[in-house]
């Protein structure tokens, strides 16, 4: 199989195991790794901090340093590669009741540890005569998956830990771009999850077991409606563990995602819906043993143009909509946004992270542009509501059980300037975020009586 098709096959399964096929990094090289080892390894610190915090609990200001460290060694055995990934996360200097937890801190985690078999090979495979027409990958073990939109399945990237699971995942895309992913895994529980231990960057292995299970189907197919669709049906299951309080959800959530990728002088489009069914329970709570019916939804929609020359900038409308809960006896409608990533679409996360797929109605506008090969620019700005003024409003926490105060939370502004301090090894990313509060984050019975939020941070990305 050439390293083209096998990039091709790895880029779409979403496995950051993909780089061991393509040409050797300086540490590799450095190392004097043979052709058939793929060895890289990346640091990442970040200066952060927040002011006029928004949570209803947690510091009013609070700034954190963490360190990411990632080691990623893969080994090519013809057909079949062995690979692992040791992930070390840590934080330091935050505040004492910091809201840093499991997003920051996850120290010495191997997160990946996987065996990979390559299927198809142009003409010969399982699959017999079909695999001449495509390729495949089967994966056994721990990996990390990226799907879709990745707004339901992703690994993280600029938040300080990540999404992993462990199980097998199926791969098969054919010669013309249709692909197929199946998979059942049990996702890591990340540990620790104690506040004293998260404070003291104490290593404890994440947790895996048939007490929470993930599974589903992605297809996607290219060249319709101007671009590509794709549809989707993932399964959860969960329940309660001696050690462990849970929702004991019961989730089912099922997708359709119309998609044209940013193409210069060319309008681009990406809608997604999504609805969720199944039962689960309105809180971890040991009292709490109703299980409730759940119909939930997800709506997102964006288009897109990219100018030509120049700074190529592309100027984009959003629109995101996600289900909140009434608090109706029997029934449970906030939506769960399962094991997805969120810092491309509503801002930073980290100590921030203020919006986020569940009880939400936002519209925005952002642009993007790249001044040079090593500079890229982006800004955005959303306005925001809850979708059902009794619930929680997003990923604030704040909520007027009552109504009284509204659905109109106020205006997200933020701001993102990456540049690459050494091509290809040292980047600079820096970015800022302002909460302008109104209405409910301001009027709630929990609100913080304090000014708009602000949070900036820094990182230095060093890529070996």
């Amino acid at each position: 199989m050439t390293n083209r098709v096998i990039l091709s096959a790895l880029a779409a399964a979403g496995l950051t195991a993909s780089p061991a096929v393509a040409k050797q990094g300086p540490l590799a090289q450095a190392l004097g790794a043979s052709d058939d080892w793929q060895v890289s390894a990346s640091l990442r610190v970040r200066l952060d901090g927040i002011d006029n915090q928004f949570r209803p609990t947690g510091p009013d200001a609070d700034s954190m340093i963490s360190l990411r460290t990632d080691v990623l060694a893969e080994y090519d055995a013809g057909p079949v590669r062995i690979g692992g990934e040791v992930q070390d996360s840590r934080a330091y200097m935050q505040a004492p009741n910091s809201t840093a937890a499991t997003g920051e801190v996850n120290a010495l985690e191997p997160v990946q540890a996987f065996v990979r078999f390559e299927l198809g090979d142009r003409g010969t495979g399982a699959f017999g005569k079909g695999a001449k027409r495509g390729h495949g990958l089967v994966t056994l073990g721990r990996f990390t998956m990226d799907l879709g939109g990745r707004r339901l399945v992703a690994r993280n990237r600029f938040r300080n830990t990540t999404n992993a699971f462990t199980g097998v995942q199926a791969d098969w895309t054919t010669a013309d771009g249709a692909r197929l992913v199946g998979f059942w895994t049990m996702p890591q529980v990340r540990l620790p999850d104690a506040a004293a231990d998260i404070a003291d960057n104490k290593v404890k292995f994440d947790r895996e077991s048939g007490d929470l299970q993930f599974a589903g189907l992605d297809a996607t197919l290219p060249k319709v409606l101007g671009g590509s669709v794709e549809g989707y049906a993932f399964h959860l299951f969960e329940r309660d563990r001696p050690d462990l309080a849970t929702r004991n959800r019961r989730l089912w959530t099922v997708g359709v995602r119309l998609f044209a990728r940013p193409t210069a002088g060319k309008l681009d489009h990406d809608v997604e819906a999504a609805w969720q069914f199944g039962k689960a329970r309105r809180s971890t709570g040991g009292a709490d043993l109703t299980d409730l019916d759940v119909s939930a939804w997800l709506v997102h929609a964006e288009a897109g143009y990219t100018l030509t020359g120049g700074w190529t900038p592309r100027l984009s409308a959003v629109f995101d909509a996600a289900s909140g809960d009434s608090g109706r006896a029997g029934q449970y409608r906030r939506f769960d946004t399962l094991f997805g990533a969120r810092r491309s679409e509503f801002g930073p996360t980290s100590l921030y992270g203020a919006l986020g797929r569940a009880n939400i109605v936002s519209p925005g506008l952002r642009i993007e542009a790249a001044p040079s090969k090593r500079v890229d620019l982006m800004a955005m700005a959303r306005a925001a509501w809850a979708e059902n003024v009794h619930d929680a409003f997003a990923s604030t926490a704040v909520k007027d059980a009552s109504g009284a105060s509204g659905r109109f939370a106020g205006y997200q502004l933020e701001g993102r300037v990456r540049y690459w301090l050494v091509p290809g090894l040292l980047q600079a990313d820096t970015g800022a975020a302002l909460l302008v509060k109104r209405g409910l984050l301001r009027d709630a019975p929990n609100a913080r009586a304090n000014g708009n939020t602000a949070y900036g941070y820094v990182d230095l990305n060093l890529t070996l």
